[in-house]
């Protein structure tokens, strides 16, 4: 009879074998043995993998390039980086390695752009996509960009009101973009979304504030849908309407030769993840070519803005389970030696489910679990709705020394941002090391340590203490 973990995974899930594979029951990540690094760094650990950033963007951009030269499409396809989705000095210059633009979000984002560029890993020739509600300090840091000879830098225009915060210049003219307020899903808790201009103000407003300024020049169209790149017919009626609308525009702008389609693409979240990138990136291409054939208007270049497509599968929490508890005859808790809701905060505020496997002891049998995390928030657990809100991990008995550890794995975006990375965190539980994860030359992996546990006199000093 097979009840083992192993069998249990191998029997349910189709594992990618260039990413999980298993060696004399513990398990390999990219090739890494997780437990060795775990013997060196000990856990709660965070993990960032370098090399899975580089293979994604290639990846996005094989597939619209390969998708343009199908319908041979005219334009050109721009990968950018949102920052926002983590903005470590690792992940910038793994993504700047890879000659990615880049969208901020913040006037602190340009600041980050100032360091890089200074060190020489940031060209001047890079477009810099500036979204966000701006603020007089986001603009000011806009501006300083550009005088520093930044000619691809393009804010994007949320609402009517930011152009005018923009100080014209003698000496050069710079661009803009323009974001549609596009309209949200049928389910979602409002109808168009609060960011961006209404559709029917952007050729009035653009008519009457750019179309004969001097100094601005309109150069991008940028529009987002927040369910991210699906295959429905929501999604296509709103990429169609946003490309009409360049169509309109382009007739009366003749230098808009861009249309920025957002962000979107999706990452595994769950093992059972099926997803065509392939047949998503010619769909776009040919739906835009086809849209600007029927208006008799030049292809756009395309630009898209990925970033959890672009970091979240290169990152990985390890935890190890500190303590079973039977709290009733059904309910089995395994407590981590963290938090979910600091070091995950996710899986609590949008229910965000990741890739769960036990790190070691997959040739022991398996049982059905809860896991619960340290703080003292009945929110603060993990189950996942592959297995009907339970986790199946490999069965500890009693008395055994061996420890049980866990990993979550494609958590690499936005979670040190949103749980407050190096500030308090709840219950006082600290955050836990980062280590990154790269190979040499050789191929070899390398470790880096680059934070330490967070310590007790850290977070004193940040209360006043």
């Amino acid at each position: 009879m097979k009840n083992k973990y192993i069998d249990l995974i191998e029997q349910a899930f189709d594992i990618s074998s260039d990413e999980f594979t298993v060696n004399d029951g513990d398990l390999n990540w990219f090739g890494i043995p997780l437990m060795d690094i775990i013997k060196q760094y000990g856990t709660p650990l965070r993990i960032s993998y370098l090399p899975k950033i580089g293979q994604n963007i290639q990846r996005a951009r094989r597939m619209f390039n390969v998708a343009m030269a199908k319908v041979d499409y005219n334009g050109e396809y721009q990968y950018c980086y949102c920052t926002k989705s983590s903005h470590f000095s690792f992940i910038m210059e793994e993504v700047l390695k890879n000659g990615v633009n880049i969208e901020t979000s913040s006037a602190f984002d340009i600041n980050i752009l100032e360091s890089l560029y200074e060190a020489g890993q940031l060209k001047p020739e890079t477009f810099i996509l500036c979204n966000g509600f701006k603020r007089p300090q986001y603009v000011e840091n806009i501006q300083n960009l550009m005088h520093l000879g930044f000619n691809n830098v393009i804010p994007i225009l949320d609402n009517k009101f930011e152009l005018d915060l923009f100080e014209p210049t003698e000496d050069f003219k710079f661009n803009v973009g323009i974001r549609i307020a596009s309209e949200e899903e049928p389910k979602f808790d409002f109808y168009t979304s609060r960011l961006g201009i209404r559709y029917n103000d952007i050729i009035p407003y653009y008519q009457e504030k750019i179309q004969n300024n001097p100094h601005v020049g309109l150069k991008m169209l940028h529009f987002f849908i927040n369910t991210g790149i699906r295959d429905t017919a929501y999604y296509w009626n709103e990429l169609t309407k946003a490309v009409n609308l360049y169509c309109e525009l382009k007739k009366i702008c003749p230098e808009l030769d861009s249309l920025n389609i957002g962000g979107g693409f999706p990452i595994q979240a769950h093992l059972d993840f099926e997803y065509d990138y392939e047949y998503m990136a010619e769909e776009i291409i040919a739906q835009i070519k086809n849209t600007c054939l029927n208006n008799g208007v030049p292809e756009p270049n395309v630009f898209t803005e990925f970033g959890s497509y672009t970091v979240g599968e290169s990152g990985a929490m390890l935890y190890s389970i500190v303590n079973q508890k039977q709290q009733n005859d059904r309910e089995l808790w395994n407590m981590i030696d963290s938090s979910f809701m600091t070091t995950l905060p996710d899986t609590w505020a949008i229910n965000q489910r990741y890739v769960l496997l036990a790190v070691n002891n997959w040739d022991k049998e398996y049982q059905r679990v809860h896991l619960g995390g340290l703080t003292c928030d009945s929110e603060d657990f993990y189950n996942a709705e592959a297995h009907s809100n339970a986790v199946f991990m490999p069965k500890m008995q009693p008395g055994e020394e061996q420890e049980q550890y866990v990993g979550f794995f494609h958590m690499g975006a936005y979670q040190e941002s949103l749980g407050g990375y190096g500030g308090i965190q709840h219950c006082l539980i600290p955050g836990p090391k980062l280590v990154v994860i790269d190979r040499d030359e050789d191929g070899e992996y390398t470790t880096k340590l680059f934070a330490k546990e967070q310590s007790y006199k850290s977070m004193l000093k940040i209360l006043g203490y």
